[in-house]
């Protein structure tokens, strides 16, 4: 039998059938039409035309304590451009780029769907013990299936790994090292917070999408080395980007540590959650979508954009 990460890795293309080792492991694996599932963010999604191209399946399975379901969709024209990755299912803005992005670029989204407890939250609360479990810090040793599972499409040739994420403004000043007097938002996302790991190097010019401190990329480099080391930020930093560069010592259980400790390219695209007003959730995506646009021309060899 072969080693369950290297099977997991060589997972099939279309997820439609599944291996005696994937069967033992436990994955489901279902095609699903996207105009019928019920989840919050396809139902956005009902106009046909949007999924022309396109295959979705519902991906479930269990590891450790939590029950997990995935929905994949692939371009079917062009399913090797980049893996794209939404792993907070409250960031709608998130997945309204990855699937803008898929159409364009082509390559595969996996988007998690923490419906399984509740739906349109951040944490999967489909655990059975403990407490809910964040998608995007369970990237760690004990739970591979997991990691496997998601980055199954990048070993097939899917790349870059494009994150999707959408935050709240400002930032937790208390935790910062710089730009204390801010008005006091939450967390750590915003070109003006620092400390030891997340390093800011913000835009000159502040054009939009730029105007707003809440709108970068993130970039993980190994501790020791230049910032400028990490995938795509000296690119991004010249371009002009609001662009946070991550020292990683250790995982922290994100997909950005994980990717850089295992040589991936990987970039993270966040911008401010605006809600679910229909402009306001145009603004969150077409800021992420930006900087897709302009990441793609500065950090990938040329590629073929495809009718959106």
């Amino acid at each position: 039998m072969m080693p369950r990460t290297l099977a997991l890795a060589a997972l099939p293309a279309v997820w439609l059938t599944l291996s005696g080792v994937q069967r033992e492991a436990g994955i489901r694996g279902e095609r699903v039409d996207p105009l019928t599932i019920s989840d919050d963010d396809f139902a956005r999604h009902r106009d046909p035309a949007t999924w022309r191209g396109l295959a979705v399946t519902r991906i479930e399975f269990r590891e450790e304590r939590g029950a997990w379901r995935l929905f994949r969709i692939v371009n079917l024209k062009k399913p090797g451009g980049p893996l794209w990755f939404v792993p907070h299912d409250n960031e709608n803005a998130g997945f309204e780029a990855a699937l803008a992005g898929v159409r364009t670029y082509g390559g595969v989204v996996i988007a998690v769907d923490s419906g399984i407890a509740e739906d349109g939250v951040r944490r999967n609360g489909a655990v059975d013990r403990g407490r809910p479990i964040d998608p995007n810090r369970n990237f760690r040793d004990g739970t591979p299936l997991y990691a496997n599972t998601i980055l199954a499409d990048y070993h097939r040739g899917a790349s870059p790994i494009i994150a999707l994420h959408t935050n709240s403004a400002g930032f937790d000043t208390s935790g910062s090292r710089c730009n204390r007097s801010d008005p006091p938002g939450r967390g750590e996302v915003s070109i003006r917070f620092c400390d030891d790991i997340m390093q800011p190097h913000p835009s000159q010019a502040r054009d939009w999408p730029f105007d707003d401190n809440d709108t970068l990329a993130y970039v993980p480099y190994r501790n020791g080395t230049s910032p400028f080391s990490a995938w795509c930020g000296k690119a991004l930093a010249l371009a002009d980007f609001n662009v946070v560069f991550e020292r990683v010592r250790v995982s922290d259980g994100s997909l950005s540590n994980y990717a850089l400790l295992r040589g991936m390219p990987y970039v993270n695209f966040e911008t401010q959650e605006r809600g679910l007003d229909p402009a306001r959730l145009a603004e969150s995506r077409n800021r992420l979508v930006a900087m897709i646009d302009r990441a793609m021309e500065r950090c990938t060899a040329p590629t073929t954009r495809l009718a959106r």
